[in-house]
């Protein structure tokens, strides 16, 4: 070996490749804020199979989020007298499923669907409409709640005696638990990013789950209330035998719409063909 000759050098590592900065655990750099939340990664390009399941489920859970509503305000309008206040018991009760289907399935189903499947817009804005539907369903919930409260003090009902009840309640519960907790670890903390990674992180899988979980109580009650309201139809004897099978049919007609939103809507949330299956920063989940 000639003795002039030099030994080759260890390539350099840069200290980039080793540990990007500004990652909690060392993985990988966030994006900044004005860049899209979504990585373009050609190996989970959609085909047109995902695109047409992906509008599929869109205009699906549209048509019965908004024509489980409808059939209710149909029900109500024509077979149950319509609305009033307090001077009308009974049409003052009629309030109580078209508010509460408005704010626990419509409303929150939407605000669901918006977040998992809205991708033209930026993570932070997807957040505003999740919650703006989540608060929109606040006063529907509240007046829903009073309204029958107060109904049932008018015709000297005892409150909370069935299942339907108990389950309003609990759903009532866990849904303000919901809106409270997600505001403030996945907007409030957002003041303090950095330092308040960990916790937000923690939290997605618990908020999403509890969410889902919410939404089928909800689905539960609508449906034990259309029973019970049922039970009391049949033994009205005012109603005529042809005005009691229409009724039937429209709140049979409800409950199965209920539960198809149920199906869509967890389909749509727990599905793997997603946006969600590209490459996706953690930062911009929560």
């Amino acid at each position: 070996m000639d003795s002039n000759s030099v030994s080759p050098l260890p390539p350099l590592t840069l200290e980039n490749e080793k540990t990007p900065p500004g990652t909690p655990n060392g993985n990988e750099m966030p994006p900044p804020p004005d860049e899209k939340r979504y990585e373009e990664d050609p190996d989970n390009a959609w085909n047109c199979c995902s695109w047409c399941e992906y509008l599929l489920i869109v205009i699906l859970s549209t048509i019965l989020l908004v024509g489980v509503l409808i059939l209710a305000l149909f029900w109500v309008m024509f077979y149950r007298g319509g609305f009033a206040w307090s001077e009308k018991p009974l049409k003052q009760f009629n309030l109580h499923p078209i508010l509460m289907i408005a704010g626990f399935v419509t409303l929150s189903g939407f605000s669901i669907l918006v977040y998992r499947l809205c991708r033209c817009v930026k993570h932070i804005y997807v957040k505003l409409i999740h919650m703006f539907f989540h608060a929109a369903a606040i006063p529907c919930i509240v007046m829903g709640f009073l309204s029958v409260f107060d109904s049932h003090n008018a015709m000297a009902k005892i409150n909370f005696y069935s299942l339907h009840s108990w389950l309003g309640f609990v759903t009532m519960c866990m849904f303000l638990l919901q809106f409270v907790i997600g505001f403030l670890t996945f907007l409030v903390l957002l003041c303090c990013d950095n330092k308040t990674y960990s916790c937000r992180s923690a939290m997605v899988p618990i908020h999403a789950s509890l969410g889902l979980a919410n939404f089928w109580l909800a689905i539960a009650t609508a449906v034990t209330g259309i029973i019970e309201k049922e039970r009391e139809t049949a033994k009205d004897p005012t109603l005529s035998d042809d005005n009691r099978m229409i009724e039937h049919y429209i709140t049979t007609a409800m409950g199965v719409t209920l539960i198809l939103i149920g199906v869509i809507v967890t389909f749509a949330v727990r599905r793997t063909n997603a946006p969600a299956s590209a490459k996706v920063y953690v930062t911009e989940r929560i």
